[in-house]
């Protein structure tokens, strides 16, 4: 039977959304799901874990050194951790945390890592995008832990009804000194965070200035959506790069997507998918969103987008 150690991705004393998406991934592949918690003293978060339907045990790893996420800090240990609980599988939310962690964790352990699974056909047999998601490609793991990221647009989260038991785990492992943490820059915003948002509204470079994107800003907080940006919009200095949505961006798949603005290059088409429902507003009848689109307004966005928030 497969034990499965799943690396809890948070923040702030949050535990990420995407992480409920990696435990729905482990559930298909079917055995015992551990979540372990690294954090300075993860209580808020673990006891969020312990809720995740599906979930056996959360493993509680306090360590003054993880106080703040460093991934040459916590491979070490997640590798003590995994040999400790005969884990067979290692999985990691596919996000900045997780890409930055888990290949880390594949060298330490000595495997190569699946990146990217969004389907499971067994333990050792997955699916994962290629060529920006334009073709998949079936892998077969080799012997030794499975260590993968999980495509988070390709699950849905699990329920938090669930109440699995807590253990406090000590690990003993030899921790770099040439990493440390300096400090961290982050945007702040109350809209829900871009992958595990359940709306999501996106301005392309049509907008023409950082000041014009306070309409899509509006919209947004009207409808409690995330929001996004084509790569078009990042480059002209619009908004900030991690509001990036597409192939070099964030993918994701939210239940309801809004491209304002947005021609819809392949490459943003990539990230938006799996998307349940796609709206299109563009003033060009030919623009390649609307051969994406579920619904499509043709039309000057400064006339169409104040008149929607008005009425919602």
């Amino acid at each position: 039977m497969s034990k499965i150690l799943v690396v809890a991705d948070h923040a702030d004393g949050k535990l990420s959304a995407a992480t409920a998406k990696v435990v729905a991934c482990a559930a298909k592949i079917g055995g015992e799901i551990e979540v372990a918690v690294f954090a300075a003293d993860g209580g808020s978060v673990v006891a969020a874990a312990a809720k995740l339907v599906g979930v056996t045990k959360v493993l509680q790893v306090d360590n003054a050194a993880n106080a703040h996420p460093v991934a040459a800090t916590l491979a070490p240990q997640v590798e003590a951790l995994a040999k400790a609980r005969g884990a067979t599988h290692v999985l990691g939310a596919g996000s900045t945390f997780g890409k930055d962690l888990m290949p880390r964790i594949a060298a330490h352990l000595g495997v190569p890592q699946v990146s990217d699974i969004m389907a499971v056909h067994s333990a050792t047999n997955f699916d994962r995008p290629i060529y920006a998601g334009n073709a998949i490609c079936t892998v077969e793991v080799p012997g030794g832990t499975v260590v993968g990221t999980v495509r988070l647009a390709s699950f849905q989260a699990v329920a938090a009804g669930g109440s699995a038991a807590v253990e406090k785990v000590p690990v003993s492992a030899t921790l770099p000194t040439h990493t440390r943490f300096v400090g961290l820059a982050a945007q702040k915003s109350e809209r829900p965070e871009l992958q595990s948002a359940n709306r999501v509204v996106s301005g392309g470079r049509a907008f023409g200035s950082a000041d014009n994107f306070k309409i899509l800003y509006a919209f947004a907080d009207k409808l409690k959506a995330g929001v996004g940006a084509s790569r078009a919009a990042v480059d002209s200095g619009y908004v900030p790069n991690d509001m990036q949505v597409g192939q070099t961006g964030k993918i994701i798949a939210p239940e309801l997507y809004v491209a304002v603005g947005i021609s819809g290059a392949i490459q943003h088409l990539a990230g938006i998918k799996d998307a349940r429902t796609i709206v299109a507003i563009n003033k060009d009848p030919e623009a390649p969103i609307f051969e994406v689109a579920d619904i499509g307004l043709v039309g000057d966005l400064f006339q169409i987008l104040p008149e929607l928030t008005s009425k919602l």
